[in-house]
């Protein structure tokens, strides 16, 4: 890679292959003297004084490469230290204008300039370094000092253009009318005949110091087959010997049954709610999966995913691979038992007592809990004249979460007791919603609910 005196030395080879071209070509001969120089536009002008003809190469604008410009990035590891040092790759683009001293200078000069650049579109290492090496020092004596360079271009040398990996290419661009003429505005100068010219690339690289890791000792690749699992459909059945059932109630204690396409994998994992279930409790088929529910998990919507896991390194381990969409079911509560206590009123007054449920899954601290009562009115044969319309209500449970200390919650609880008032006496259906989640009711063969009933006395 080359240092940031890489600009500058472009320029001075351009230069140099012009000035050395126009000599090979004798020049001189038909238009007289001519100054090859890198001058600014409006610089030359304040020396139109000096009426001589002059081949002009100036750089106009520095743009990023495209191929080169993401190369070693990132360059810092996320420690914030160095790991490389990724190369400024620049683009240069040139005027070459023509000044004609009398008439037909400019185009001579111009078409001379045009070919040596087209006849060299690759500026090769050799010349490089012909055209930035020092001359070397002249023998003490008359004359003595006729060889020495500027500081400017004595230090080019030292910029390594010649030693950087990709080589400099120089290509003719194109400007139209309206480019031109801003450009020369901003100049403000006088227009002259011009090419325009891009030399790529230029690859500037610091010095800086990097943190490098140590060498690959061995190299393990691997290749499988890509295969994304997709999840369907998710059934359910409450026990191992039971039928797999579509659209029924999801309990805890079930068995839910994934139905979906390229569910097996080299390891697969299942997550349910967030939890892992363990390997040797799911059936993994390519279009089946069936996995017990975690016991800790919570009555609500539940997400269910398929994780396939590569085993990777020496010894093989474990390394998380692809993952299917998320699948959402709901888990509703189920109630175990039901009791009464505290009970208040008698007669035809309306009744308070305080319902303690036993419920599966547990409940946690933070999740919502309804309690709702329905009137249970029996089959009558006949059926009354007269429409009777069950009472109904519910009961907010309170807040299970312990304030003092905060940091000592209750923890999940199968057990809750939630207190009712202004309640009929009675037979009730007793429901629960956690979360949103609802137990279900039992029905008898007639297709009515049944249970959990509760008689409030």
């Amino acid at each position: 890679m080359s240092t940031a005196l890489a600009i500058a030395s472009v320029t001075a080879v351009l230069k140099d292959l012009l000035n050395n071209g126009l000599i090979d070509h004798d020049v001189d001969a038909s238009v007289g003297e001519v100054i090859v120089s890198t001058l600014p536009p409006d610089r030359i002008d304040a020396l139109d004084s000096q009426k001589k003809s002059r081949l002009n190469i100036f750089m106009y604008q520095v743009t990023p490469n495209a191929g080169w410009r993401n190369t070693a990035l990132p360059s810092r590891n996320p420690n914030g230290d160095r790991v490389s040092n990724p190369p400024l790759a620049l683009d240069l683009h040139y005027l070459l204008t023509a000044y004609g001293a009398e008439e037909l200078h400019a185009e001579i000069l111009l078409g001379y300039g045009m070919q040596l650049l087209h006849e060299t579109p690759v500026l090769t290492r050799d010349a490089i370094r012909r055209s930035l090496t020092p001359p070397s020092p002249v023998t003490a004596g008359a004359g003595a000092g006729g060889g020495d360079l500027p500081p400017a271009m004595a230090a080019l040398f030292s910029s390594e253009l010649a030693e950087q990996v990709e080589q400099i290419k120089v290509a003719p661009a194109a400007l139209n009318t309206e480019e031109i003429s801003r450009m020369w505005s901003a100049f403000q100068a006088k227009y002259r005949p011009t090419a325009v010219y891009q030399v790529s690339v230029v690859l500037i690289e610091s010095r800086g110091t990097t943190r490098s890791a140590l060498p690959v000792r061995a190299r393990k690749v691997k290749v499988i087959p890509f295969k994304q699992p997709i999840i369907q459909q998710i059934n359910s059945r409450a026990t191992p010997t039971d039928l797999i059932v579509s659209g029924q109630p999801i309990l805890a204690g079930y068995q839910l049954v994934l139905v979906g396409s390229q569910l097996s994998g080299e390891i697969t994992r299942v997550f349910v709610g967030g939890i892992e279930v363990p390997a040797n409790q799911i059936v993994v088929a390519d279009s089946q999966v069936i996995t017990p529910l975690p016991v800790t998990l919570a009555a609500g919507v539940n997400g269910v995913q398929v994780v396939h896991n590569t085993a990777l390194g020496s010894p093989p381990t474990p390394h998380r691979g692809v993952e299917s969409n998320v699948a959402a079911f709901v888990l509703q509560p189920r109630i175990e038992n039901i009791t009464i206590s505290n009970p208040q009123g008698s007669g035809n007054s309306l009744r308070s007592a305080n319902l303690n449920l036993n419920v599966k899954p547990a409940i946690g601290d933070t999740q919502r809990v309804s309690l709702l009562l329905n009137q249970f009115l029996p089959l009558a044969s006949p059926p009354p004249s007269v429409d009777v319309v069950p009472d109904s209500y519910s009961f907010v449970a309170p807040i299970r979460r312990v304030l003092s200390p905060p940091t000592s919650p209750p923890g999940p609880s199968e057990n809750i007791t939630i207190p009712i008032k202004g309640v009929k006496a009675g037979s009730y259906l007793v429901r629960i919603q956690v979360d949103g989640a609802e137990s279900p009711l039992g029905t008898n063969p007639a297709g009515q609910y049944v249970a959990p009933l509760l008689t409030i006395p």
